[in-house]
């Protein structure tokens, strides 16, 4: 059974730092590129960053420069560091998983709460 299982989340003063994990299991973790998406209350979810199978990455404009995805073949992770936190970083935090022929996000966590304080 595939899964997801995010962690890392928390409270964080404006300013500060927090890395989220998401450990992957029941597929070709390698095969797969890894996304982060977010969602903040009475908004819709939307995409942070992805990383490829090749490990190239590509991040939403409002975190490039603050946000660093990447990931570990050899433990089934990906991260996002992020650092510079605002307030309006604020959300639940999700990774996913598309597989090589698929366009859309096949597997999904449950989602770990960042909440920044200003």
């Amino acid at each position: 059974q595939q899964q997801l299982v995010e962690s890392g989340g928390g409270l964080v003063q404006a300013g500060g730092s927090l890395r989220v994990s998401c450990a992957a299991s029941g597929f070709t973790f390698g095969l797969y590129t890894m996304g982060w998406f977010r969602q903040a209350p009475g908004q819709e979810r939307e995409f942070v960053a992805a990383i490829t199978r090749s490990g190239s990455t590509t991040y939403t404009d409002s975190v490039k420069g603050r946000f660093t995805i990447s990931r570990d073949n050899a433990k089934n992770t990906v991260y996002l560091q992020m650092n510079s936190l605002k307030p309006e970083d604020t959300a639940v935090y999700y990774c996913a998983a598309r597989g090589i022929l698929s366009t859309i996000y096949d597997y999904w966590g449950q989602g770990t709460q960042v909440t920044v304080s200003s």
